[in-house]
């Protein structure tokens, strides 16, 4: 569920890049075909994923942290090197790098489908990020090259379409995969389609490249990676190892130093993969700080929606994959119609409107207890997420990319993407921490008043680090079981409750940011159009006016 929804400006990387191999109208199906399928199956892994960590932890006796590790060590490679995937394509062939990152993705999902141990899990995991990291952009870079003119419209409503498609009915498919037959089939199932799409890619993609690509920034994303996996890693540690463990610290102080460096590094490179001189723009900096704190909230807290939905209120796996779906349909539907706002009202009322309105779902999401139908406690929130998201992303891909000059576009779509995948990344961590901690003292109160004998009370403290999977201790009666199980299961709920109040609050940040750096009424100018003769575009209204 972290990963629910596709991130914003995909459509923006395939209009602002240039069709190096037009191809022949007869390749165009066979082209949208491999494309589609290959990001489809990348979005419908990750979503599978999300769906499938219950049964992981029942089966595998994975801990809730190693549940986050098998999400994070995939997202932090994806976020991390997607820049630089996409780079590779322009340098040494979209086709090839694309259908390596197939090749690569498909064989790390046999190894997640034969994994016998957490640990092998998650290693797995973190090869499908890099092959992720290939594929995704090189997705979008293969229509991008492959289609021009009125051809291009087309094949970017075809891809945009299926997408919607495909967002649908992989949460469903993957729920319906891990109960009826294996968490193992949700993984496994990436084989075949990997397959079609090599066979697709080699027998009807033309290869290109970018000649004017730029240089390669592998010092820029080796510190990335390295900055955001010692943060990372510190913090998910910190929950089961605590804050003053000297490996959780010495992580944190690596990866903040990792990333200091970054960014020097990123100053003085002359072609970096991130360049800051973009975020000159207060508009491209806003609609970034937005993301950075919108996705933040969606990604962070729903990682642990399916979680309380199963281990909580009973749902089977197919439900829990179905819960989201309302707000993948309403975004889906709605999303068109919420980019001819930014013609009417310009982009920054509906990006001050919808972060607010997402805001009053994550806490619609807070209320309901245990038990109660789907229909009166989660649809609700589902459907107003949805529909404060669908104000969002259109807009937001209109400010990010008309923030640069056009020539910049591709790489303000490819920042912003990045952004949001790293701000799914992050919160999953951070809020990982307060989740534990607020199941931990919640849990402590609930069966303070109980009479268990000191070992079973020791038992049940080491069980806290699955949250809501923690089994109850061998030996009590059936009362007190029960009593044992309602507290775990209140205890998750407030835990919960808690993860939604940050999210609300991290909605209402990311509103107050667009009310502060989006400009105001009017549709957002490229700096180009906004420059007077004689005038760096850099300095004019349209990158640095106030609100």
């Amino acid at each position: 569920m972290a990963n629910l929804g596709k991130p914003p400006c995909d459509e923006g990387a395939i209009r602002s890049g240039k069709a190096e191999a037009p191809c022949a109208p007869a390749s165009g199906p066979w082209i949208l075909t491999g494309a589609i399928i290959g990001s489809g199956m990348a979005f419908i892994d990750s979503t599978v994923t999300n769906v499938a960590l219950p049964a992981l932890q029942q089966e595998l006796g994975a801990t809730a942290v190693d549940a986050q590790w098998i999400v994070e060590s995939y997202a932090l490679l994806l976020a991390a090197l997607i820049l630089v995937g996409g780079s590779l394509g322009d340098h040494y062939g979209r086709r090839r790098i694309y259908a390596l990152g197939v090749a690569l993705f498909a064989l790390a999902s046999i190894g997640c489908g034969i994994a016998m141990s957490p640990g092998q899990l998650i290693a797995a995991r973190a090869v499908q990020g890099i092959g992720g990291a290939l594929l995704v952009p090189g997705s979008l870079s293969i229509i991008s090259a492959s289609f021009e003119g009125e051809r291009r419209g087309k094949a970017i409503g075809t891809w945009s379409g299926f997408s919607g498609i495909t967002a649908a009915l992989g949460p469903v498919l993957g729920g319906y995969l891990v109960e009826n037959v294996s968490w193992r089939a949700a993984f496994l199932i990436n084989v075949p389609l990997a397959l079609v799409v090599l066979f697709i890619v080699f027998r009807h993609v033309p290869d290109s490249r970018d000649p004017d690509a730029r240089r390669l920034d592998l010092p820029g994303a080796f510190l990335a990676t390295l900055g955001l996996g010692g943060i990372v890693y510190g913090l998910i540690e910190s929950s089961s190892r605590g804050l003053g463990d000297p490996l959780v610290l010495g992580a944190l102080v690596l990866g903040v130093a990792a990333l200091v460096a970054f960014v020097l590094v990123e100053r003085r490179s002359p072609e970096p993969m991130m360049p800051l001189n973009l975020f000159r723009s207060r508009n491209f900096s806003g609609a970034n700080l937005l993301t950075l704190l919108l996705y933040a909230g969606l990604g962070g807290s729903l990682y642990f929606f399916p979680f309380v939905l199963i281990q909580v209120h009973g749902y089977s796996a197919t439900a829990a994959g179905s819960a989201f779906l309302p707000f993948i349909i309403i975004t889906f539907l709605m999303s068109r119609w919420a980019g001819g706002l930014v013609t009417r009202y310009g982009a920054k009322l509906p990006l001050i409107i919808g972060p607010s309105i997402a805001a009053v779902g994550f806490i619609l999401f807070a209320l309901p207890g245990i038990g109660g139908s789907y229909w009166t406690t989660f649809f609700p929130a589902v459907v107003v997420q949805g529909f404060g998201m669908s104000l969002v992303i259109a807009p937001l891909t209109t400010t990010a990319l008309n923030s640069v000059e056009g020539r910049h576009s591709g790489l303000a779509s490819g920042v912003n993407n990045a952004v949001s995948r790293t701000a799914g990344l992050l919160s999953i961590a951070v809020l990982g921490i307060f989740v534990f901690a607020a199941f931990s003292g919640g849990l402590d109160r609930r069966i303070e008043a109980l009479d268990l004998s000191a070992e079973q009370r020791a038992t049940l403290e080491s069980e806290k680090v699955d949250l809501g999977g923690a089994e109850i201790p061998e030996g009590v009666d059936g009362g007190t079981a029960a009593s044992i199980e309602r507290a775990v299961d209140e205890s998750f709920v407030g835990a919960f409750r808690l993860a939604m109040y940050i999210a609300a609050a991290l909605a209402v940040a990311s509103a107050l940011a667009a009310a502060v750096l989006i400009e105001g009424k009017g549709p957002v100018a490229r700096p180009e159009e906004l420059a007077e003769p004689g005038v760096d575009p850099g300095e004019t209204r349209g990158a640095s006016a106030p609100a």
